[in-house]
């Protein structure tokens, strides 16, 4: 008989689709996000482009997100690596797989941006929406105030995603709208002070085709959102033990009695690492040993798996 461990992964999407799955929608957020930045003049009128950005992450995330996940970003990558619920060689490969998309997606929206005979620089077009500090930022931010908003920033957009797409109490027709609405309000806060992307694949994206200052500032955009993404990761690892620690006292009398029966213990409706906790204490105490395959809980989500 097949396990419930064995159909779960039987059907989970192979590597390829899930990175086909990243690019296409990092192609996707940073077309959008480029080309209406550009066009909608964003110095006078900034709302028209974080809102659209959002808006096309949350549609990304109801497109994409039963196949890879709907990360799109790698700072939602790495928090989801450091909470436990993805493997790191397929975080690798998702983190080339949206470096690849935005680029091309910077490339289309650089493409049109030649076409249009008003804009006769179109790296001048692109440097005026690139990350950047000092004098490259439109209230020429300083890098201290530039690092700690998207360290901030970054933290929050990892800690709403992982808190919105795990355990039994997510809704899946609400988690694409509120990593959305986060997106929108942290460009919305970061334009002015720089452009702020709090998304490393589609700074490094913008740099390409912006003037040379914008690869030379470029470190500051991959290191503050990693460093914040991290510490969300840590975070939700950490509150996902502690509540694995306060399930297994009020519940470990009964969660023995199943497994000594022979039942099998559902993990689906928690996050990977309370389940692995959980399984562990459960082992320790019957003397049995037990082993999972990791999965990614937002993909798992997204497929309305959630116990």
């Amino acid at each position: 008989m097949t396990s419930p461990v064995q159909a779960t992964t039987d059907h989970e999407p192979v590597l390829f689709a899930r990175l086909s799955a990243e690019a296409v929608g990092s192609m996707f957020v940073v077309l959008v996000a480029v080309g209406v930045s550009i066009f909608s003049n964003p110095s006078s009128a900034p709302l028209p482009a974080a809102l659209a950005t959002g808006l096309t992450v949350t549609v990304a995330m109801l497109a994409f997100g039963h196949v890879s996940g709907g990360h799109f970003n790698p700072i939602i990558t790495l928090g989801n690596l450091i909470a436990g619920r993805i493997r790191a060689l397929a975080a690798v490969a998702y983190l080339a797989a949206q470096i690849i998309g935005s680029v091309i997606g910077a490339a289309l929206a650089f493409v049109v941006v030649l076409t249009v005979p008003v804009l006769t620089d179109a790296r001048a077009a692109f440097g005026s929406v690139a990350a950047g500090y000092g004098e490259h930022a439109a209230a020429q931010t300083q890098m201290a105030g530039v690092l700690i908003v998207e360290v901030v920033g970054s933290a929050l957009l990892v800690a709403v995603f992982l808190g919105a797409t795990a355990g039994r109490r997510a809704f899946p027709a609400v988690a694409p709208f509120a990593v959305g609405l986060c997106v929108a309000v942290l460009l919305q806060f970061g334009q002015v002070l720089g452009n702020l992307p709090f998304n490393p694949a589609r700074a490094t994206a913008l740099a390409f085709f912006s003037p040379s200052w914008a690869v030379e500032g470029l470190w500051l955009f991959w290191v503050a959102p990693l460093m914040g993404a991290a510490l969300a990761g840590l975070a939700f690892r950490g509150f996902a033990y502690a509540s694995a620690a306060t399930s297994l006292g009020d519940d470990s009398a009964s969660a023995t009695a199943g497994t000594i029966e022979g039942e099998h213990l559902d993990v689906d409706d928690t996050d990977d690492f309370q389940a692995e906790a959980e399984a562990e204490a459960v082992a320790v105490e019957t003397g049995t040993v037990r082993k999972e395959a990791a999965a990614d809980d937002a993909r798992n989500f997204f497929d309305g798996k959630k116990g």
